[in-house]
C-alpha cells in the first residue's frame, strides 16, 4: 500500500478536511490535501490591483431606475474562444461580442467596434 492510498482514504473519510486527532499524525500537518505550490494568492498573482467590490456601487445602480448602467462579463469557451457580454441593467438589453483573446486590449477593441 502506498502513501498516496493512505492519504486518499483519510481525506475521503473526513470529506476533504481531516479531524484534529488525525491531523497530528501526518507528516505535513495539513488539514486539506493541497500542493504547497498550488495557491498563487500567496504571491499576489491572480489578484486585481485596486479592485472595487460590487458592494461599493451606488444605490441607483442597484434599483435599476436610471438607464445607462451596464454590466460586463467574459465567457471562455473551448479551443480558446471568448465572448464578451454587456447587459444594460434597466432594459436588460444584451450585447454579445466575439473576442480573439482574453487580454484587455482585445476585449476593449472588440467592445468598441
Amino acid at each position: 500500500m502506498s502513501h498516496e492510498t493512505i492519504y486518499r482514504s483519510l481525506f475521503v473519510q473526513a470529506r476533504g478536511v481531516l479531524k484534529k486527532e488525525l491531523q497530528q499524525y501526518l507528516r505535513s500537518q495539513r488539514a486539506i490535501r493541497r500542493s504547497r505550490h498550488s495557491s498563487p494568492k500567496k504571491h499576489g498573482l491572480g489578484q486585481i490591483a485596486n479592485m472595487a467590490t460590487i458592494r461599493e456601487r451606488p444605490a441607483s445602480v442597484e434599483d435599476r431606475a436610471v438607464p445607462g448602467h451596464w454590466k460586463g462579463d467574459l465567457i471562455a469557451g473551448s479551443n480558446n474562444s471568448y465572448i464578451a457580454t454587456l447587459v444594460e441593467r434597466q432594459t436588460r438589453y444584451v450585447m454579445l461580442v466575439k473576442v480573439k483573446n482574453k487580454d484587455t486590449e482585445s476585449v476593449v477593441s472588440a467592445l468598441i467596434k
